[in-house]
């Protein structure tokens, strides 16, 4: 959560209508929240005013606004070491804070409202507990205080507390209308966007050209639809920003990298991995997704879980790094992660909750289990096809051949398709659901390859103890073509037996003998001559052209 506030909490009183004459001033421009026209006349009144004091801080003001804490800095540690100005160190430790200088924080300054509250956040930062409730016991039941305090909620993904704390204030101070900004915040954490997105409406009447707003409207949108939306109204977003106002910046390029699903990952998400605590996360999707295993295993393996998502980030990493490594006690550690979080009293009712759960579950080999929690949720995830694949094989392991096929066939991601698991566990699918033709039509699909052998030798055997023993005769025909095996001929000879049994016996076509024969005709084996002459003898008696 960004802790300052391009936008006032409080609404600012109608502008009256200035007369003719008014001088335009700095402060015209800053009730406007017009820094940038601000600091233009501030830096020309400086011109003809070197020594004055308060124009410096008013330029530093300016300039923190704009989120040019850089330039802000260097303003208050001149005026520290010089005229030393009321507020001017606890001023310039708010720069350090977010130049995320925490030493520097430290400053001499007088015990102060403002201090407590910096040293609050302060001691979050750097994960004192012990200076964090010291300054918890210091804060005071006034409205400035308590949005802090609301804010370290929410930066400890206390979001409800936060939530309860904003609505109480918006009891007393209607008028804060930034309080729904926050709020928002809050229910977009709790996946509940639709709420977040009515809740923006009342700020967005005021104030359009809200950043935070306009920001969170966009990741509403994500969630709710797609990344195409999103990139759009952020689009919206960038080219009404002022060139020199840089405030949001870091978390704009954060966000269309997501929205663009992991375009100029590399080039935009590294530099913030210190930044901002969701940029580790999504370099860590970015590089699941890339298939580089170990790179997310590095960038996570040190992480201190605190929140929900993180434990479940660590859970996938150790689990995909461990099975790549062979590793089992990594993979034990990915299902503790993924226990933890689906036992816990308050995520074991949501979505996530669930999920890790079933993935839990899964790893220990208990699919009843998995499929009851995969069934509650299945809903949500009608489209996803990481979803319908994983329960499609959770079906297959337990034989509900038909509900997996089905889900198999809703995956449309051209690279889970093409995974030799997905094609595998398909075939086996359609041969136990007696469809052998569509078995034998997607391996005829697959390139020469290792895979597609594993598949025609699949296709050969499965189809053998299924008793579909035409496809099983050609599975046979075409290995022992790639290679002369007694065990190919052997099961080519078993599968045309059989398929010649079955037509004896009225379940096959009587002409498709012809076709057998054929096939026998590809092997040189001795035995061929003497099988084809006992189905001709056949053929000939029931008046069957070979």
């Amino acid at each position: 959560m960004i802790l300052s506030r391009v936008k006032p909490a409080v609404e600012p009183k109608l502008e009256k209508t200035q007369p003719s004459n008014h001088k335009i001033t700095a402060k015209d421009f800053i009730e406007k929240r017009d820094y940038t026209g601000a600091l233009t006349i501030l830096k020309f009144d400086k011109e003809k005013s070197k020594e004055d004091t308060d124009l410096d801080q008013w330029i530093a003001y300016c300039y923190f606004h704009l989120a040019d804490y850089n330039n802000a800095m260097l303003i208050y540690k001149n005026l520290s070491e010089n005229s030393k100005p009321k507020h001017v160190f606890v001023n310039l430790a708010c720069c350090y804070f977010y130049l995320g200088m925490y030493p520097e924080v430290e400053e001499k300054s007088d015990i102060s409202d403002v201090k407590i509250r910096l040293q609050f956040h302060l001691a979050h930062k750097q994960g004192d507990e012990k200076k964090l409730m010291e300054f918890h016991e210091l804060l005071a039941d006034v409205v400035e205080d308590q949005l802090s305090l609301a804010a370290i909620h929410y930066l400890r993904s206390h979001y409800q507390e936060a939530i309860e704390i904003y609505k109480k204030l918006l009891i007393n101070n209607r008028n804060y209308l930034a309080l729904n900004v926050y709020m928002a915040l809050c229910y977009y954490k709790l996946d509940f966007y639709d709420v977040s997105q009515e809740i923006l409406d009342s700020y967005l009447k005021k104030y359009p050209d809200s950043m935070i707003l306009t920001n969170l409207k966009a990741c509403n949108l994500y969630k709710l639809y797609d990344g195409k939306a999103a990139e759009a109204e952020l689009k919206n977003l960038i080219a009404r920003r002022p060139p020199t106002f840089k405030f949001c910046e870091d978390l704009i390029k954060h966000n269309m990298v997501v929205f663009r699903e992991g375009e100029g990952a590399l080039q935009v998400l590294p530099t913030l991995v210190d930044i901002l605590p969701e940029a580790r996360l999504n370099l860590v999707v970015y590089y699941l997704k890339q298939g580089e295993n170990e790179e997310a295993y590095e960038l996570i393996k040190d992480l201190e879980p605190a929140i929900p998502q993180e434990y479940i980030l660590k859970a996938i990493v150790n689990v995909v790094f461990g099975q790549d490594k062979g590793d089992t006690k990594q993979i034990e550690n990915g299902q503790s992660l993924f226990n933890m979080v689906g036992s816990s009293s308050s995520e074991c009712d949501t979505i996530p909750g669930r999920q890790c759960m079933a993935s839990s579950l899964f790893l220990e080999g208990r699919y009843d289990e998995v499929s009851l929690y995969l069934s509650s949720i299945k809903s949500y995830f009608s489209s996803d096809d990481s979803f319908n694949f994983n329960f499609a094989q959770v079906k297959l392991a337990l034989g509900e051949y038909k509900e997996a096929e089905e889900m198999y066939l809703q995956v449309k991601n051209a690279k889970i398709r093409e995974n030799f698991i997905y094609i595998n566990h398909l075939t086996h699918c359609f041969i136990m659901n007696k469809k052998p033709q569509s078995a034998w039509d997607l391996y005829l699909k697959m390139e020469n390859s290792h895979d597609s052998l594993m598949i025609l030798q699949s296709i050969a055997n499965d189809c053998y103890k299924t008793n579909q023993f035409w496809q099983s005769a050609k599975a046979f025909d075409m290995l022992e073509r790639l290679d002369l095996l007694p065990e190919y001929w052997e099961g080519k000879r078993g599968a045309c037996a059989g398929m010649f049994q079955q037509i004896v016996l009225g379940k096959q076509p009587k002409d498709q003998i012809a076709d057998v024969i054929q096939l026998l005709r590809n092997s040189a084996n001795s035995q061929v001559e003497q099988i084809i002459k006992m189905m001709k003898k056949w053929a000939k008696n029931n008046n069957v052209i070979v």
